[in-house]
């Protein structure tokens, strides 16, 4: 009787030794798995950014004012990749597209001349097609000005100009005067700061 009545206040002591090293474990695999779901929660928002940032839309910061007053310098703007997609490029579309005389570097401009057309710029006016009225250019920053053209554009290509119709490096001044259909990056829909502005 003696011997059972030392073995007793052991056996709690072990229960209790069983039950730490347990709840240790239990903590192990709980800190384990939030790890792992930190680390798929973190691959899937890359996948997703891959994805987005190459298959659907451009997001950029406009670094010059050629585009003012349109887009300003420091706007930061989102292209959408899908839009030509679903239809051809339209005169009036801003684009952000690889500059034909370095495809290394990124433009943003608007779309003037369709393939086929002859673009001539008098007096700052844009005509279409050897048109008697000028082109109706309501986001121009100020009353553009000089002469120049013809330009005929080939197919599947592009005249670009910027709304800073004064100050803008465009298709005017390239060496290689039109952005093909194949340069073209997105369509520019939307400006997220410094105020979002949906861009026409």
């Amino acid at each position: 009787m003696a011997e059972n009545r030392m073995n007793e206040p052991n056996e709690p002591i072990a229960e209790s030794q069983e039950s730490g090293s347990s709840k240790e474990k239990q903590e192990t695999f709980s800190a384990k798995k939030e790890i792992f779901s930190w680390i798929k929660i973190i691959l899937l928002a890359l996948v997703i950014s891959f994805v987005l940032n190459h298959y659907i839309i451009v997001s950029a910061e406009v670094p010059t004012g050629s585009m003012e007053n349109t887009i300003m310098i420091g706007d930061r703007i989102i292209a959408s990749r899908l839009s030509y997609h679903f239809h051809e490029p339209q005169r009036g579309d801003i684009i952000v597209f690889n500059f034909p005389d370095d495809e290394s570097q990124k433009y943003l401009k608007r779309i003037i001349g369709l393939p086929g057309e002859t673009v001539k710029i008098k007096d700052g006016k844009v005509y279409i097609n050897d048109s008697k009225t000028p082109l109706k250019e309501d986001y121009l920053r100020e009353t553009p000005v000089g002469d120049y053209g013809p330009y005929t554009v080939p197919k599947d290509s592009y005249f670009l100009m910027g709304d800073n119709r004064n100050d803008s490096f465009d298709s005017r001044f390239w060496e290689h005067t039109f952005a093909t259909r194949d340069e073209i990056i997105g369509k520019a829909e939307f400006r997220y700061y410094p105020m979002p502005k949906l861009l026409k």
